[in-house]
């Protein structure tokens, strides 16, 4: 019984991890819209290059964060959350 519910924790925290993953697919597409709509604008005008690159990087440094909250999440989840879940249960058994 003890074996299954360690399963289940170490399921858990994998499947947790999986999931936090997901979100790493939000900045690539923003950031791919940012650089394409970057190069639309410099093609358009291309005397505001300084300016237009300048807004591009800093907008997608500001979304890189969000993929990496989700990497440290899953490395969380991954490799410090099963050590203290299972703690808790042995802890609750006794």
């Amino acid at each position: 019984m003890l074996e299954l519910a360690i399963g289940i924790i170490l399921g858990g925290c994998a499947l947790g991890a999986g999931m936090a993953m997901i979100a790493g697919i939000g900045p690539g597409i923003g950031e791919g819209n940012a650089v394409a709509k970057a190069c639309e604008a410099i093609g358009r005008q291309p005397e505001c290059k300084g300016d237009v690159t300048t807004t591009m990087l800093m907008g997608c440094a500001i979304a890189e964060t969000t993929g990496l909250y989700a990497l440290v999440i899953a490395i969380l989840l991954i490799f410090l959350a099963p050590n203290i879940f299972v703690n808790i249960l042995m802890n609750a058994i006794g």
